[in-house]
């Protein structure tokens, strides 16, 4: 295998290439694996928790500055959009111009982002400044993944990405817990505020341990083109499936803009065969490993996400628990995750990626048929089941197929292959949302008519039927102070059945999509280039 050289600009007098196999590892704080690694991960946590710590917060905030729904939806579609957007590009300028320098702005900007959040009096302030959150965290997630490549001997990588994505799913499923208690003992304000002393730590961490990893061919020059048309086929492909539950899959505007994404992916795609240094070398593709870990961290985002937003609903809305509550009796998915991910690491390192992937899909497919299985009277003891092995299936994934795509990408791309490893997830999870949001709402309205009819409720106009369904397609009975209790107990009885009946046939179809995600899992093998980062030499 050839190694990657690099230039150690510490010393300005010494030109001369070192090989990354044989400069020896830093010994002292600067540098050190295991400390980088705690550093991208004070910082990673941040941009985690800000995935799910808001959600439950925008209550507050709309009661606070007076939002209307639709502009409490634009604090998640905001922040969403220019992160999906713009990871690969930021993956690029960490190639470019080095992983440290670029995690380092990202940690500044996120932090500053999020306290100019907790001081903003209009909501317009709020969104605007979720844009730059979003952009700034784009930034940290590929140069953590690159700082990780480049610092870490190929031997203990898994290791390293398994406790990465243990940070991560941590940090997105303990994001209601805290926002939770946040929210109800201090403030809105106090979710975004929270940051900043994080980000300082961060800051500081990164200053004093960091060292900057790039590679000889690094690239030296940007693909403005093929910048401008990835984030608009990008935009396009997210904005459609943000929108397509209130437009609806067959209206016009819908199709328009996955046709404009497509056409945006195929402009992109000729463009980047004929520029001289393109965002993303095509060639990378050629790689089957490669090319199955962007496809099965798809898949995976798809199962996990568009399944538990159902989750959330149910735990909330038809056993009545609590934010905090429904947060903690998630614990179970998050604690084996959090033990599950290292391990993970340790599995991948001596079996490789294909067996612990595999194996990890179909513990997937097997937890989502059983919450495909939940009632409205199904024990906490029973759903912490499926919660753990959902969580124990989703851990060789994360790790995994991160270590696929970023092990198989040359060490000079390491970057762009960390934005496509994150882009693929969010992009996964909001297709999950938007496809299992469409069966969920389809078999709602299938069912509604029904079920209220057999149930011998008094009849609904056409425009009070679609406002009842829009109520059980989160679990919520369409009930008013006026109705009387009798029928009150009745109308939630059929939103909840309903609720169970949509919520059962999407996890259905997230286990389905689980058990395609097996045989993509067999196409992937360990990183050709997984030993091109060890100790490679620094600037």
């Amino acid at each position: 295998m050839t190694s990657q050289t690099t230039i150690d600009k510490t010393d300005p007098e010494d030109e001369t290439p070192v090989s990354a196999l044989d400069q020896a590892p830093s010994t002292g704080l600067r540098g050190h694996p295991w400390f980088t690694l705690i550093t991208v991960a004070v910082g990673v946590m941040m941009v985690a928790l800000d995935g799910t710590i808001v959600a439950i917060a925008n209550p507050a905030i709309a009661k606070d500055l007076g939002a209307t729904f639709a502009d409490v939806q634009w604090i998640t579609n905001a922040y969403f959009l220019a992160l999906a957007v713009s990871l690969i590009t930021a993956g690029k300028l960490g190639d470019r111009f080095g992983h440290r320098q670029t995690f380092l702005i990202g940690v500044t900007g996120f932090a500053a982002a999020s306290g100019a959040i907790g001081l903003s009096h209009s909501i317009a302030l709020v969104v605007t400044f979720r844009v730059f959150q979003g952009l700034f965290g784009a930034l940290l997630m590929p140069a953590a993944l690159g700082l990780l490549r480049a610092t870490f001997p190929a031997e203990k990588l898994n290791m390293a990405i398994g406790i990465w994505g243990m940070v991560i799913g941590a940090s997105t499923a303990g994001g209601p817990i805290l926002g939770g208690l946040l929210v109800q003992h201090v403030s809105w304000q106090s979710v975004f505020f929270i940051n900043v002393p994080v980000g300082l730590i961060a800051l500081t961490l990164g200053l004093l341990i960091l060292l900057d990893h790039r590679a000889e061919n690094a690239p030296r020059s940007f693909d403005l083109l093929g910048i401008v048309l990835l984030s608009g086929a990008m935009f396009c492909l997210v904005w459609a499936l943000i929108k397509a539950p209130a437009w609806g899959w067959g209206d016009g505007m819908t199709w328009l803009f996955l046709g404009l994404s497509v056409l945006g992916f195929a402009l992109f795609s000729f463009w980047e065969t004929r520029v001289r240094e393109p965002l993303i070398p095509l060639g990378l593709f050629r790689s089957v490993p490669l090319s199955a870990g962007v496809v099965l961290m798809v898949l995976m985002a798809i199962a996990f996400m568009g399944g538990l937003f159902f989750v959330t609903f149910y735990l909330q809305n038809v056993h009545g628990m609590s934010p905090v509550d429904a947060g903690l009796h998630l614990l179970p998915l998050t604690g084996m995750m959090i033990v599950g991910s290292p391990l993970a690491g340790l599995a991948i390192t001596k079996l490789g990626p294909r067996i612990p992937l595999a194996s990890g899909m179909a513990a997937t497919a097997i937890a989502m048929y059983g919450m495909s299985t939940l009632k409205a009277d199904t024990s906490s003891g029973l759903m912490s089941i499926w919660f753990a092995l959902l969580g124990f299936g989703l851990a060789p994934v994360m790790v995994g197929a991160t270590e696929v795509i970023v092990g198989n990408a040359p060490m000079e791309l390491s970057g762009v292959a960390g934005g496509l490893q994150q882009a693929a997830m969010q992009i996964g999870g909001s297709l999950g949302t938007a496809v299992l949001g469409a069966v969920m709402a389809s078999k709602v309205d299938s069912d509604l008519p029904g079920n209220w009819a057999a149930a011998k409720l008094p009849p609904l106009t056409p425009a009070q039927l679609a406002q009842a369904s829009e109520a059980v397609r989160v679990g919520a009975a369409p009930v008013t102070k006026e109705t009387p209790a009798a029928i009150a107990a009745q109308i939630t009885g059929v939103a909840h059945e309903t609720f169970i009946a949509g919520m059962s046939l999407a996890c259905l179809v997230a286990s389905g999509v689980a058990v395609v995600a097996v045989f993509v899992a067999l196409l992937t093998k360990r990183g050709e280039n997984a030993e091109a980062g060890a100790g490679v030499g620094h600037i």
